[in-house]
């Protein structure tokens, strides 16, 4: 009759292997292996003669020669190469500075190449012109291209410019930095009407293609239409049943069209005030909406984490744009490719061709939610709006210009005009604004809340320019519409622009 042999739980036999493996090699435990110097001397000999061989019989200065010969000991001779020990003749079959002409030896003199002297170098160097790029810079404005290479890998800050003498001794030359683009001067904005009528926060502003009037979407489930010159209520719009996050104005038809918390996307006809058509599909709130400039399509983003294309007559889905892992929370269309872009809470940026309804890029710089994006009028490029700071891309592959940080907070809303000055307004109230081209904030604004609400109720949470980018109306938590318009009397004498160049030494990632 054999013993029982007692079991033990997989755990407890695991931890005893690790436990004799342990006890095999602890007193070795950290112990750094001896150095074997005839390995060290064979592989140094080998690297030098791999990598040195063909020049190590060119001559070195006195103070070198010990050491090379004492590093070269030991390797084996290169073909057709003497010694650095050993003398050579020397013999120059073409053209060469030092020599008198072709095929003539080198003499004792020219046998050795002897840099310029300490105070030559300064003479020619004060000598030389400014360079070409410098001279542009301090000129002429810079251009997107000079201003990404500015902050980009080949910016270059004051520095030495040191040159080796055979020796190895340095003679280091100052030399200044190159000149940074100076902002375009903008006069400030500053507050011209307020506007209330709603009820809840105003979360959506859109400007009608004649200029005359514009709408609104609010918490308190209605759109209103508002005179722009006199800033009276013309019309209120009630359908929807829960707050209206977006709404566009078609420039092709009369037509206007919402969206919201409710998962309705409508189409209203504003000749007869009511709603026409219904777009369905989308399985959450609807965030955004946004219009083809060209052809009759609707493009929407969802908490769903999905954007719908729609077809504005037919009602129908024609793409569902799908890839991001998060809410979508701003979409933009343009005319030229890519068409569609969309800006995510899973803090990514997504390109997308329009006709495969496939993701052409996705750009992950952001580390926090993308919640708006805005389009250059005039230039090929855009800007994405982020709680740790707004960056600027070119088209059509998303390529990072310039990072705009000093917004410390969760910016909802950007707009940008044909002059270059870009807009963002964040959930605290307050708002920036930027020299487009430069990155320079030239201007925080914090307007005062309605009268009886709570001083945390001062978020933005959208901003328009209007059509003659003379108006600025943004949407705010405190159910108001504000107005602004640039301070006509302010010249750039009265407010300069106080250029600081270290505020474009930004972090980029």
């Amino acid at each position: 009759m054999t013993e029982d042999v007692q079991k033990h739980s997989v755990h407890t036999l695991v931890f005893r292997s690790l436990k004799r493996t342990h006890d095999m090699f602890v007193a070795d435990q950290a112990k750094p292996v001896a150095p074997d110097e005839e390995s060290q001397k064979v592989k140094m000999a080998v690297k030098l003669k791999a990598d040195y061989g063909p020049v190590l019989h060119m001559p070195v200065l006195k103070e070198n020669k010990e050491r090379v010969q004492q590093i070269s000991s030991g390797v084996p001779s290169a073909q057709g190469y003497p010694q650095p020990g050993e003398e050579a003749e020397y013999l120059i079959t073409g053209t060469h500075a030092y020599p008198s002409g072709p095929g003539v030896a080198l003499t004792a003199e020219t046998k050795l190449h002897r840099n310029p002297s300490e105070a030559g170098v300064q003479t020619v160097a004060l000598a030389l012109p400014p360079s070409q790029a410098r001279q542009e810079a301090s000129r002429t404005a810079a251009s997107v291209a000079e201003i990404h290479r500015h902050y980009g890998g080949e910016r270059s800050h004051a520095g030495t410019v040191a040159l080796l003498e055979g020796g190895g001794t340095r003679n280091a030359l100052t030399r200044r930095g190159p000149t940074l683009p100076k902002p375009q001067w903008h006069p400030p904005w500053k507050l011209f009407r307020v506007i209330s009528g709603h009820l809840g926060w105003v979360r959506s502003l859109a400007v009608e293609p004649g200029n005359q009037w514009f709408v609104t979407g609010s918490a308190d489930r209605t759109i209103k239409i508002w005179d722009l010159a006199s800033g009276k209520l013309k019309l209120s719009l009630t359908g929807h049943i829960s707050t209206v996050r977006g709404v566009a104005v078609s420039t092709r038809s009369p037509y206007l069209f919402s969206c919201g918390e409710d998962k309705q996307v409508k189409c209203w006809d504003l000749e007869y005030n009511k709603v026409i058509r219904h777009y369905h599909g989308h399985l959450s709130a609807v965030y955004d909406i946004d219009l083809h400039p060209t052809i009759d399509v609707l493009v929407t983003c969802s908490r769903d984490a999905s954007a719908r294309v729609w077809d504005i007559r037919s009602k129908a889905n024609v793409h569902t744009l799908t890839g991001h892992t998060n809410t979508v929370a701003t979409v933009r269309c343009q005319a030229a490719e890519p068409q569609v872009i969309t800006g995510s809470h899973d803090s990514t940026i997504r390109l997308w061709d329009l006709i495969a309804g496939k993701t052409r890029a996705t750009l992950t710089n952001h580390k926090k939610s993308v919640r708006t994006l805005v389009m250059h009028p005039r230039q090929y490029t855009f800007a994405s709006g982020s709680a740790d700071n707004i960056k600027q891309w070119m088209f059509p592959d998303g390529n990072f210009i310039q990072n705009l940080s000093g917004h410390n907070a969760i910016i909802n809303t950007l707009a940008v005009n044909s002059d270059g000055v870009l807009v963002s307004g964040a959930d605290n109230g307050t708002i920036h604004m930027w020299d487009w081209r430069t990155g320079y904030n030239f201007q925080r604004i914090h307007a005062a809340v309605q009268p009886g609400s709570l001083d945390s109720e001062s978020g933005i949470f959208a901003c328009v320019f209007d059509h003659s980018e003379s108006r600025l109306i943004t949407a705010e938590a405190d159910k108001t519409i504000k107005v602004y318009k640039e301070d006509d009397t302010a010249t750039e004498d009265s407010h300069p622009v106080n250029w600081k160049p270290e505020i474009l030494k930004r972090k980029r990632f």
